[in-house]
Parts: structure tokens; C-alpha cells; sequence
């Protein structure tokens, strides 16, 4: 096992912890928890025997082998699958001696190195690395191709492959899913699952921690603590922990109130699809892990855009690529008021081309778009962080967007998402690139959009910006269009996916786990990665041009509808603050004294028509809510 005996590491004057003590047993597959800087990755290099400890030790076997992820970018003349494939160093070092037996013409030592080949599996040694190279999206052109010739983002893939082609007894991941799209993240999830040896790994994705790890181990506050169980059964022990210690109890109960009022909003107005239970689901547990992130630094929400109209957008029978070279084509797609649409598919399917057409940022190469005159988008893509002015500060940025907004509005709007008055005056060339993320959504949410459209957002975010992103976003009246390889995040936010492959768009009819279980089963022993696009709109553009008119016809006669349910909630929600102002005035202790016997009585009486107005009100709505549902389902 490794054991960990009053560890005690610092990094310069910060102690990351002291006296820690854990114990990993053999298979285990643990998560490292904690908040940004507190020395997950410092211990790793312990393990590693990068880093002394600076009191206590750390142990395991002399004979296990160590396998982790280079953190630096490779380079070199040979292929990928030949870089890949010396991760496997025993079967690396039998052929370095094959070679060397050969140049000697030596033929006993060349039949004893044929039979260690043999006993070691190395003969399918190629084939392994293919299929790992494969479930990395990794073409097979791409295979024979030079590291040179990579991008980085691929080369970072190279060096996981490398990692899982070692014949490893642990295996360190610091955030292994940073450089992969969603299809290569649940083939390593599914490769994980089946690995035999111990695992360690750090990781913002919560759906990948909860598939993989069965032991969660925190630092914070300069301690280590075990936990059993997966990221979400560490979430809900801590929050209990934390209720029990009284940590921000108000804060906690006001944020599950939320969440569970807004959880029952959707269960009225959500049909029986399998998208719309599926997210319905996500939200209740988001009751259970609110508390967890009581502490959180980061607090903000989108403010309604001035003016939504129903219909937003529409694209039709549009192309969208670059140099005359189109990436999709066929493109048929509305956005309404409301909608909440999640983009899946391979990397480099189009799925950021088809953001950017959208936005504005591409032309169509043939079709057409139309734009309502009050839509505002609201774009966020992670080209945008490198195009930071490094000697602007946060202040400048906001002010110059924002002119209207005082100096203290300034401060407090960017206190949300955690930069101190201090931070909000630097220029931004200091900055990390999770800060950089954050400033963007910052400035994001201050233009009060109605469509937003957001290709990859968490990229850099640590799990509670994760956690506050996605609240907020539950809470955006707009329509949106997201990207992303963080699985609790679409499936909490949108109603609807649409797989991007074959040079096509379309609805995916199914929810996540649907679309995890044909990513493996199309890259389930195979070496070639092809993206079939089941249960898809396979429309001829007559029958798209019927269905458009359709759509159209149907959003007129359903527009009364939609306008008597937005009435009914808007009631809804000022009985419900009639409601609370009512109620925090009884809480006032003097009101039960005999003097004010009259005002008390006066208030009970106010009370008790505030809830009968707020269950009338609550009637009518789910009325209104009921009949619009069945007006859309016909």
C-alpha cells in the first residue's frame, strides 16, 4: 500500500499540510480533493520522490512501478504510435536488446529475448497501443504522423497514452481530461474502470471522479481526511460534517431553498422525454451537495436581458467552414426563447464551427440566417482569454464595457466571481488562466444577454466556480448553446442535445448516458474512430422546409399559452415574497407581547390570505403549465 505518517510538505513560507496521515490500498482508485493551491499536485511529486517531505514519510513497495502523465509537451522525429508505444518500458528494453542481439548475430540470446517477448504479451504490444491511440481519437493518420507534426493539445494526449501503455502498479492522473473532448474522456473513464493497479488522480470533472474513484482524500486547511465512496458521497458526507459543525448554516439552507424551488418549477413544466428527467434528477441531487459549497467565493447570477422575443434565431439549409471548405453542411436549426441545447460529438466534428455561425463570427457559405432585431448574444469561447490585454486590469475591462456602472457596482459585480479589490486593479497579464475564465464570464454576465453561447466554460475552473457556473445558469432565463466535456454541467443545463459528426447537425434523440454508450460501442475494438449519428433527423429539404412552417404555425397558436404562464409565475412569485415579508415580520419577538396582541392578530390575518392567494396562484399556474405541455406534445 502507500502509506502517508505525519506528512508534512511546505512550498516556500506555505505549509500545504502537516501530519497528515492515509493509507491507499492495492486497486484502489482514490480522487484528490481541494481547493486550488492547497498541494495536491506538491504530493504527487512526493510520490514521485520529486519533492521531500519536510517532516513525516511517505511509503510503498520498492518493486512497484510509478506511471504519470509528463506534464511537458514531447517533441521528436518518431511517430506517435511508436512514442506511445514506449511507455512500455520492459517491452522497450527487450527490443532495444533484440536489436543489439541481431547486430551481433547473436542466435541463443535472440531465442531467450523471443521467449521474454512472448511471456511479457509483447508481440500485441502495437495493437494495444493502437487501441489506446484510437479511444484517444487519435485517426489512424494521425498515428504515423510525427510528434513534431501535433498540435499541442494532441501532443498532451501522447503523454496519457504513454501513461496507460506503462505496465504500471500506480498510476498518477493531475487532471487527465484538461485536453480531451467529452467522446475520449468516457473511453478513459471505461478504460479506468478496468485498469488492475492503484490509481491517484485530480480532477474539476465530477461525472469522471464519480464513475472512477471509490475513495475521495481531501486537503484542506492543512489536513488530509479519507473519505469512502465517489465524488458525490464525498460531497454529501462533508456537507454534513459541515452542518454538524454549523459552518454557514443559513447560507446553506438558503441555497438548498433555491435550488429546491427552482427544482420544482421544472418538475411542473418539464415533459416525460428522458433529457428533460434526466436534468429534473441532476437537480435534486444538486439539494444534497448545495452545502458543500457553502464556502464558496463565488456568488452571481445572469440579470434578465431587457427584451427575449420568442424567436431568436434560425438557420437554414446553411454550410459553415473555412477557405471555401465547408465542415457542416445542411445546417437546419431554430433557437426559441427558453431553449437550453447541449452540443456533443467528436473533436473536430464542428461543434465550435457551429457556435461561431451562430455568433455571428463565421458567414454562412450558403443558406441563411435570421436574427430577431432584439437579440443579444452573449459568447464566451476560450480563444477569447488569449486575446486579454495584459495591461489592462479587470477594473478597465468592465468599466470600458459597462460605463453606466459605478465604481462600487464595479467592485461588487467581479467580487462575485472572487477577485478581491486588490486582484480587481492588477493588470491581467498576471493572471492564471482559471482567473482569465473567470473575468470573461464575468464580463459575460454583465452584457445581460439572452442567448448565450458557451464553448467549453470550464476549461480552467475549479470545481466550486464549476458548482456556481452551473447554479447560476439553471437560473438564466435566456436560450442557450453550450459545448462542453464536463457531463454535470450539460446534463444539469440542457433540455435538448444535438450530435455533431459527418458533417451534419442534428437532435440526438436520448440523453447522456445513451451518448456515452455509443461513443464505446463505436470504439470498442477498433483502431478506427468513425461517428455514426443514431437516431438522427434524416429530413429531405422538403420535408425540413414543411417542418420549419410547422414549427412556425405551431409557436403561434402556442403563444397565448406561453404569455398566460409567464403571467400565472410572475404571480406566482410576488405571492410567494408577500409570503416571506409577512413571515419575517412574525418573527419579530415583540409582536407576541400582550401590548400588541391587535398587530399580531392583524398579521395572522394577512398571513393566512397571502397562502391562500399563493395556492390559488400555484393552482393556475400548473393549470397554465399542464395545458401548455399538452399543446406541445400534440
Amino acid at each position: 500500500m502507500i502509506r502517508f505518517t505525519g506528512l508534512g510538505v511546505r512550498r516556500g513560507p506555505q505549509l500545504l499540510f502537516d501530519a497528515a496521515n492515509a493509507e491507499i490500498y492495492p486497486e484502489q482508485k482514490v480522487g484528490l480533493t481541494g481547493a486550488n493551491g492547497c498541494g495536491k499536485s506538491s504530493l504527487f511529486a512526493v510520490i514521485l520522490g520529486q519533492l521531500e517531505a519536510d517532516a513525516g514519510d511517505c511509503s510503498m513497495p520498492a518493486d512497484w512501478v510509478i506511471a504519470h502523465v509528463a506534464q511537458s509537451v514531447p517533441s521528436g522525429a518518431m511517430s506517435a504510435h511508436q512514442f506511445v508505444l514506449e511507455g512500455d518500458e520492459p517491452l522497450a528494453q527487450i527490443n532495444q536488446q533484440i536489436e543489439q542481439a541481431q547486430a551481433e548475430q547473436d542466435g541463443d540470446a535472440l531465442g531467450r529475448l523471443y521467449q521474454s517477448l512472448d511471456e511479457i504479451d509483447g508481440y500485441s504490444a502495437p495493437s494495444r497501443a493502437s487501441l489506446l491511440l484510437a479511444g484517444l481519437g487519435f485517426s489512424n493518420e494521425q498515428m504515423q504522423q510525427t510528434v513534431d507534426s501535433l498540435s499541442g493539445g494532441w501532443r498532451m494526449r501522447l503523454n496519457l497514452g504513454r501513461a496507460l501503455m506503462c505496465r504500471s502498479d500506480v498510476l498518477l492522473l493531475d487532471e487527465p481530461t484538461n485536453h480531451l473532448d467529452l467522446d475520449a474522456i468516457i473511453w478513459l473513464q471505461s478504460w479506468l474502470e478496468r485498469y488492475q493497479g492503484t490509481a491517484m488522480m485530480i480532477s474539476h470533472d465530477r461525472d469522471f471522479l464519480d464513475a472512477v474513484v471509490t475513495q475521495v482524500l481531501h486537503i484542506e486547511q492543512g489536513g488530509m481526511r479519507a473519505y469512502k465512496g465517489n465524488y458525490s458521497q464525498f460531497e454529501r458526507q462533508r456537507a454534513a460534517n459541515l452542518a454538524l459543525q454549523g459552518v454557514a448554516y443559513a447560507k446553506q439552507q438558503k441555497e438548498i431553498a433555491e435550488i429546491e424551488a427552482f427544482v420544482t418549477r421544472f418538475k411542473a413544466k418539464a415533459t416525460k422525454a428522458k433529457q428533460a428527467q434526466s436534468r429534473v434528477k441532476t437537480l435534486e441531487k444538486m439539494q444534497l451537495i448545495a452545502p458543500a459549497h457553502s464556502e464558496s467565493p463565488f456568488k452571481f447570477k445572469f440579470i434578465a436581458a431587457d427584451k427575449t422575443p420568442d424567436s431568436l434565431l434560425e438557420i437554414v439549409d446553411a454550410a459553415a467552414g473555412y477557405d471555401e471548405q465547408p465542415v457542416l453542411e445542411q445546417i437546419n436549426l431554430g433557437i426559441l426563447a427558453g431553449d437550453r441545447i447541449g452540443l456533443i460529438g467528436a473533436n473536430g466534428a464542428g461543434k465550435s464551427t457551429l457556435i461561431k455561425l451562430i455568433a455571428g463570427a463565421l458567414t454562412p457559405q450558403i443558406g441563411h440566417i435570421t436574427r430577431s432585431k432584439h437579440l443579444k448574444v452573449g459568447y464566451f469561447a476560450q480563444h477569447q482569454l488569449d486575446q486579454f490585454d495584459g495591461n489592462q486590469t479587470p477594473f478597465n475591462y468592465l468599466h470600458e464595457q459597462q460605463p453606466t456602472f459605478r465604481e462600487q457596482e464595479i467592485y461588487d459585480h467581479l467580487g462575485g466571481f472572487a477577485f478581491k479589490k486588490a486582484r480587481v486593479d492588477e493588470p491581467v497579464g498576471h493572471f492564471s488562466g482559471g482567473e482569465k475564465a473567470r473575468l470573461a464570464l464575468a464580463l459575460l454576465v454583465a452584457q445581460r444577454p439572452n442567448l448565450l453561447l458557451l464553448d467549453e466554460p470550464t476549461n480552467h475552473l475549479d470545481l466550486q466556480m464549476r458548482h456556481a457556473l452551473t447554479v447560476a445558469l439553471q437560473d438564466f432565463d435566456g436560450a442557450m448553446v453550450v459545448v462542453s466535456h464536463d457531463r454535470f454541467l450539460l446534463r444539469s443545463v440542457a433540455d435538448q442535445l444535438v450530435l455533431v459528426g459527418n458533417r451534419q447537425a442534428a437532435m440526438f434523440e436520448g440523453d447522456l448516458k445513451d451518448y456515452g454508450q455509443h461513443v464505446l460501442s463505436t470504439r470498442q475494438d477498433s483502431e478506427t474512430v468513425s461517428l455514426e449519428r443514431p437516431a438522427v433527423d434524416n429530413l429531405t429539404h422538403a420535408n425540413k422546409k414543411d417542418q420549419r412552417k410547422q414549427r412556425a404555425e405551431q409557436r403561434l397558436m402556442l403563444k397565448p399559452l406561453m404569455q398566460q404562464v409567464k403571467k400565472h409565475e410572475q404571480y406566482l412569485e410576488k405571492t410567494a415574497q408577500a409570503q416571506q415579508q409577512l413571515e419575517k415580520q412574525l418573527m419579530d419577538e415583540s409582536l407576541y407581547e400582550t401590548a400588541n396582541k391587535a398587530q399580531l392578530t392583524a398579521l395572522l390575518k394577512q398571513k393566512g390570505e397571502a397562502d391562500r392567494a399563493h395556492q390559488q396562484a400555484e393552482q393556475a399556474w400548473l393549470e397554465s403549465a399542464d395545458a401548455l405541455e399538452q399543446a406541445q406534445a400534440v
